[in-house]
């Protein structure tokens, strides 16, 4: 039998990404048009038009900063290594509670076919644990990003473009996290969790003790929203995704099956959808839709991660067994596509990132 934690239990509250989500939207014309620019990649993965190119497991370089002001807050590698293990089983599909998918939606469970590794190496090139450690005078931070810079009590990031930063800390008014999506200014770019509900030893407190939080928050870095679209109950809006039923608002707690809302009947709301409030135990699967909607911002905003991965895992061509072709360089199959993907990803990267440069140089004439 498990023994309780020592910690108090968070108290349950919004998840931030949709604060801070909102917040850029009013302050930034570049994030308006680019957030315009990956939604329209998006439905293009929705409709057909586009598709992955991706058959890979790629695997992400995480540095994690853990900023505390008392000690419980500066969590032992244990705990940082207990949360990798849970965020690798929820994005590979191979986490033991899938089986508690209702037979309904088991069909649309999905890999993600995405790893999560702690950086080897720091940005110059040293050798790494991925693990930095700041201790801080502040005793809580909010949505506001502090955490994430020197200056205001926090911890730099390290490039966002080569590294997913994670942030842990004490979180104020009941928050367990948060996330910036995809589009967003890259010196805030990441995910920020709270000690007490990161990965499942430690601080970890139920009944956010399952490490779920930074699998929903990494969610909305790969641009996946909630569930039920924010709305607040209008049933009006949802989450951009085919395959889930659209619901009223947020679940918690452990619901039961079927729980209907929004005319979703018979099977209701799709409560253990990662993208979910409901409790750790409670959550537990990605659909095929959630993954073409990532795949869609892997091939986007995110596709350096992807090319990095694919270059990390290209295998070395051996020593050729036929003549090389005239005016040209015998590839093994796997290494010329990579080539080709490698180069696709990059043209649109660069024209993605002429395009938000346009916008920011743009004044009116006259």
């Amino acid at each position: 039998m498990t023994e309780p934690s020592p910690f108090p239990a968070p108290r349950r509250d919004l998840c931030g990404a949709m604060h801070v989500h909102r917040r850029l939207l009013n302050e930034s014309m570049t994030y308006r048009a680019r957030r315009a620019q990956i939604e329209d990649r998006a439905l293009q993965f929705e409709i057909g038009r586009l598709s992955s190119a991706r058959h890979e497991v790629i695997t992400i370089p995480v540095v994690v900063h853990v900023v505390y002001h008392d000690a419980e807050e500066n969590i032992d590698d244990q705990q940082i290594m207990s949360q990798l293990d849970v965020l690798n089983q929820d994005f590979r599909g191979t986490n033991p509670d899938v089986s508690k998918v209702p037979d309904v939606w088991t069909s649309l469970v999905s890999d993600v076919q995405i790893e999560f590794a702690l950086a080897a190496t720091d940005p110059l090139g040293k050798p790494s644990n991925g693990i930095v450690r700041v201790e801080t005078r502040r005793t809580e931070f909010g949505t506001d990003d502090a955490v994430k810079a020197t200056a205001t009590g926090g911890s730099d990031p390290w490039p966002t473009d080569r590294y997913l930063n994670m942030w842990v800390c004490k979180l104020g008014g009941g928050l367990l996290g948060y996330a910036q999506f995809p589009g967003g200014p890259p010196q805030t770019d990441g995910v920020v969790v709270l000690h007490a509900a990161f990965g499942t030893t430690g601080t970890a407190a139920s009944p956010f003790d399952g490490g779920r939080t930074a699998t929903h928050e990494i969610g909305h870095w790969l641009d996946l929203f909630h569930i039920w679209g924010d709305d607040d109950g209008a049933c009006s809006n949802d989450d951009r995704v085919a395959d889930t039923p659209n619901q009223a608002d947020a679940n918690v707690g452990k619901p039961t099956f079927p729980h209907v809302t929004c005319n979703n009947g018979p099977n209701g709301d799709m409560f253990m959808n990662y993208m979910d409030y409901v409790d750790d135990a409670a959550m537990f699967m990605f659909t095929k839709g959630q993954r073409e909607r990532i795949d869609a911002c892997l091939e986007g905003p995110r596709a350096p991660f992807t090319v990095a991965s694919q270059t990390r895992r290209a295998p070395v061509a051996a020593p050729a067994k036929q003549p090389v072709p005239a005016g040209g360089v015998m590839h093994d199959g796997d290494v010329e596509r990579l080539l080709h993907d490698s180069e696709r990803l990059t043209k649109e990267v660069l024209e993605d990132i002429h395009n938000m440069l346009g916008l920011v140089g743009h004044r009116p004439s006259g």
